[in-house]
């Protein structure tokens, strides 16, 4: 039974992914669009614990020389902001600026519109069925023991220290 389950959720998810997954990401306050990489990219950011580059490069699985280019257009954007470390000026971190809070804030993997469209195909019960299926899936995700895998589709955002 169980087997079958896991074939079935490996198999629905990529479609559900495919067909409902954001392209961009609207910039609430300005209206500017970005790209779904460079929302990932705020995503692991926070506003008060600021990270290395090196450190987002790993979570991200690439380089830093390969970030750096999208990280520059953030900065430009003033979504992201480079601060030296106290301790070592060589070393550059990145903190989330209010700008780039008002984009995560409003980010999802899937475009709601499409996720509403969907779920407007079903009849009210099984509308109710995918919701609690969804949410108890979610549940006993996070009950797993570790990390999500940096670079994966669902990113972790780091808690700000009062979150903590």
């Amino acid at each position: 039974m169980l087997d079958h389950a896991v074939q079935a959720v490996l198999s629905a998810y990529p479609t559900i992914h495919a067909v409902c997954r954001r392209r961009s990401v609207q910039d609430p306050g300005s209206g500017r669009r970005l790209s779904a990489h460079q929302a990932v990219i705020l995503e692991q950011l926070d506003p008060v614990a600021p990270i290395l580059v090196g450190e987002l490069a790993t979570r991200l699985r690439v380089t830093p020389a390969t970030i750096s280019i999208q990280l520059n257009r953030l900065v430009r954007l003033r979504l992201v902001q480079r601060v030296r470390a106290r301790d070592d000026a060589r070393r550059v971190l990145l903190r989330l600026t209010q700008a780039g809070s008002r984009i995560t804030a409003v980010r999802s993997l899937l475009d709601p519109d499409r996720v509403r469209a969907a779920l407007t195909r079903l009849p009210g019960p099984e509308q109710d069925a995918v919701v609690a299926g969804v949410q108890l899936l979610a549940r006993a995700a996070r009950e797993l023991p570790g990390e999500t895998p940096a670079g994966s589709e669902l990113p972790r955002k780091p808690r700000s220290r009062s979150q903590r």
